[in-house]
């Protein structure tokens, strides 16, 4: 009799699992099973979901894969998911890819066939927004700002405009210089929220005008340790805003055309008073 034949392995399932961003129960029981029964899990710090894993007694093995190897480890593991392997992707605390390795990996997933699952849970960037008290019907995730006050205040400047509410990330060493740079690009006045260490035993979460937290977060050194979101209202369709695009859009134009023309130009397009955008001189 011919051997027998053994069964094809069916294809592993990627799963993308949140963790807690503070508070360790916010830890889903689903989390905590689709943790310890994948083959193994991608972390982005293997030390600090080692900790994690101690703590709530998993014991799967851990594969690093951050920024300077998610590259080379996709097809890698995109072959063990092939072969039948399950595997988790977590980063070091919230939902995965937002704002941190992983979409490599999932995209290498998917473009193989291969089922990539969520586990959702929690995320910085949502439990900050539910408890902000700004809109959130429409908003937009920025990120991180760039490191060099330069380049992160051009990136305001490009913001100042942006009707929906935008939402930062920012470090510790930062978060001064940031507000210092948003108040200056969005106005002293403009509304915006502060949240630190959510989830955590010093969780805060300050509102005011831009002037008013940057004062605040200056004169107390609490205040800046710890992670941080910022939430910044809007422009909505007030004069202020309209000044504020049109100043964004005549730096533009103003690179390629004359003064003048770049002004009317800008004034056409966003509603802003011409003599603002050039000062009142010129054609």
């Amino acid at each position: 009799m011919p051997a027998a034949v053994p069964p094809m392995r069916t294809a592993g399932v990627l799963h993308v699992v949140a963790t807690p961003i503070g508070n360790l129960g916010d830890l889903s029981p689903r989390a905590q099973q689709v943790l310890r029964e994948v083959a193994a899990v991608c972390a982005e710090d293997t030390r600090h979901t080692r900790q994690l894993f101690a703590q709530v007694g998993i014991a799967t093995p851990l594969l690093a894969l951050h920024e300077h190897n998610e590259d080379a480890m996709a097809q890698r593991l995109v072959a063990r998911l092939q072969a039948g392997d399950s595997l988790a992707l977590v980063s070091d605390a919230g939902t995965p890819l937002v704002s941190d390795p992983g979409f490599r990996l999932v995209r290498a997933a998917r473009e193989a066939g291969i089922r990539v699952s969520p586990v959702p849970g929690p995320s910085a960037l949502i439990a900050a927004l539910s408890v902000a008290g700004v809109p959130s019907d429409r908003f937009a995730f920025e990120g991180f700002l760039p490191a060099k006050a330069a380049a992160r205040r051009e990136r305001l400047a490009a913001l100042a405009g942006e009707p929906r509410t935008l939402v930062f990330f920012e470090a510790s060493h930062r978060i001064d210089d940031m507000l210092g740079d948003a108040a200056q690009a969005f106005g002293d006045e403009r509304r915006a929220v502060v949240a630190r260490e959510l989830t955590k035993l010093f969780e805060t979460v300050l509102d005011g005008p831009l002037a008013a937290l940057r004062d605040r977060v200056e004169a107390d050194p609490d205040q800046r340790r710890g992670e941080f979101v910022v939430l910044v209202e809007g422009a909505g369709d007030d004069e202020g805003a309209r000044l504020a695009e049109g100043r964004r859009v005549y730096a533009l134009l103003a690179a390629q055309l004359p003064p003048s023309t770049a002004a009317k130009l800008a004034a056409e397009i966003t509603g802003a008073p011409r003599k603002t955008l050039y000062g009142g001189q010129g054609g």
